[in-house]
């Protein structure tokens, strides 16, 4: 083991190179990553809404999820042992799994948006992504699932501007508030005034 880490050196002891530190602790990179996380939660939030009150809400939220039901029965997944669970599962459960895509997609959106649960959003995100990668639909996804990749590695600057930095800021100081202790009244001895005359 000692020649292993004489050849390649001790990963305890590797350093971080500063510019990544930057990206993730700086607040000006913040800015940056706040405009990742809004816009794509916009981009969830727009395709959950055309899900739940658009053009897409026969195809979701009636006719028993028929949009789902095309979807995993017609696409060409990736690889046979998501077909067959996409044609043995997603297919006869299509009704609720649709409601749950919608209305995932609609709150995964405001999420990100408002910056709330923003890790939690981003990971549901990354599932989201990764069933319709997998299902055959290429297209901007790998986009997507990169831009919460960013979101989710760069957590503690990318919810820094949002609802999760605000209750983040409030337990902070709440956790090191200091009592205030009310002060004794300090009596001093006034000067006695000498005539001297």
């Amino acid at each position: 083991m000692n020649k292993v880490i004489a050849i390649f050196g001790n990963p305890t002891e590797r350093t971080t190179p500063g510019v990544f530190t930057w990206l993730r602790q700086s607040k000006i990179a913040s800015v940056a990553w706040l405009a990742v996380r809004v816009w794509i939660g916009i981009m969830w939030f727009q395709a959950g809404w055309s899900k739940v009150f658009g053009a897409e809400n026969p195809s979701f939220l009636h006719n028993n999820g028929a949009g789902v039901a095309g979807f995993a029965g017609h696409g060409v997944a990736a690889y046979s042992w998501w077909g067959s669970l996409m044609h043995s599962f997603v297919v006869p459960n299509a009704s609720w799994i649709a409601v749950m895509v919608a209305f995932g997609e609609l709150a995964i959106g405001l999420g990100l948006i408002v910056g709330f649960l923003t890790r939690t959003a981003a990971v549901a995100s990354l599932f989201l992504l990764l069933t319709y990668i997998m299902s055959g639909t290429a297209g901007v996804t790998g986009f997507y699932a990169l831009c919460a990749l960013i979101v989710l590695a760069t957590w503690r600057t990318s919810t820094w501007i949002g609802l999760d930095g605000l209750l983040a800021g409030f337990r902070q100081r709440r956790r090191n508030a200091v009592p205030v202790v009310e002060a004794a009244p300090v009596v001093t001895a006034t000067p006695e005034l000498v005539s001297v005359g």
